[in-house]
This record gives structure tokens, sequence and C-alpha cells, in this order.
């Protein structure tokens, strides 16, 4: 079992501040632990462990007893986690959201098992192809889709310019389109070589 060491106290700008990189430095190791079992997915321990050191950075109230930093950084930890697997919650509710839209015009309202496994595949092709995006794509994409904002609605709420938008959008729906296309052509190639 590690030992906690001391917070490191070296005063960055003499106002009481500890030297974050190195508080955070000391302290790495069994944060990443602490986020790993919460999120329970290796590659969004970076992504959280940076949010974590954000918000250390960020932090507006100064720590008055450094002999606290370590339970406030396991505070943080874990809100930082939890804040990270609600996002990741409600990403994927709004792709399955987006999967299950039926087709118009279907007459029989009770599925076969052929058009079930259809959909799932579809279902999951999509979720897939949206996780490969960068997250500032599957964003827009989210958000326009699912939520059904315009692209003015977009412009406004992300304090971006319209043509900047919509720009923006042609490349996610591009980029989603090629992420598709390879997810289908992968999936030619693994059928055929089942047969």
């Amino acid at each position: 079992m590690e030992t906690l060491k001391p917070a490191p106290t070296t005063e960055a700008g003499g106002d009481g501040e500890p030297d974050w990189p190195a508080a955070l430095s000391a302290h790495d190791r069994w944060l990443r632990r602490v986020v790993a079992s919460r999120v329970r997915e290796d590659q969004a321990v970076d992504e959280v462990m940076q949010e974590v050191a954000l918000a250390a950075i960020a932090q507006r109230a100064p720590l008055l007893d450094p002999s606290r930093l370590a339970g406030w950084l396991y505070r943080l930890a874990i809100r930082q986690a939890l804040l990270y697997r609600r996002r990741a919650g409600r990403r994927r509710a709004l792709m399955d959201r987006y999967a299950v839209r039926e087709p118009r015009g279907e007459e029989d309202s009770s599925p076969s098992p052929l058009a079930w496994m259809l959909h799932d595949e579809r279902r999951d092709l999509v979720r897939i192809a949206m996780e490969k995006l960068p997250p500032r794509d599957a964003d827009l994409l989210t958000l326009k889709y699912a939520e059904g904002w315009s692209a003015r609605d977009l412009a406004d709420r992300l304090s971006v310019g319209l043509a900047a938008v919509e720009a923006r959008l042609h490349r996610a729906r591009n980029r989603l389109r090629i992420e598709l296309a390879a997810l289908a052509v992968e999936g030619e190639k693994s059928r055929g070589h089942e047969v």
C-alpha cells in the first residue's frame, strides 16, 4: 500500500498556494487509481485527471491547511469522475435515441427479429462512429440532432459565428460518414473471413 506523501507547500506566487504541478504529481498515482475505479474506462482516466488539474488550479479559495490537500484532491477527483460518467451517460443516451428513431412509412408496428437485429447493429455502428469522432464534433452533432438545436442555436449558445458553426457541422457530418463507411467495410471484411 502506498503511503501518502505530505503535500508540497512550495509557494508559487507567495500567496500561500501550493505548487500545483508538484502537488498533483505527488498524488497522481493514487488519484489515478481512484478515478479508474470510478470511471471504469482506461482511456477516460487521463481526461478526468486533466479536469482535476484544471479544477485544482482554477480554485478560488486558498487552501488554508496544506495537510488537508490529499483529502481535498480526493474529493475533487471523485467529483470530476462523477461528472465524466454523467456526461458519458448522456452521450450514450443521446446516441441510443438517435438509433431508436424508426424509419418513416413502416406499417407494421411490431418489428421482425431481423429488423431488431439490424436496428441494434445500426445503433451500435452509430455509437462506435460517434466515439471515434473528436469530442467537439460529437458534441455538435449530438446537440444538433438529438437536442434539435438549429445552427443559430448552436452559434448563440457556443459563442461562435453562424458560418463557423455551419462549417464545423459540415465537417463533423463528413467525418461521421467516413467513420460509418469504414465500420461498414470492416464489417464486410470480417463477414467475408467467417464464411
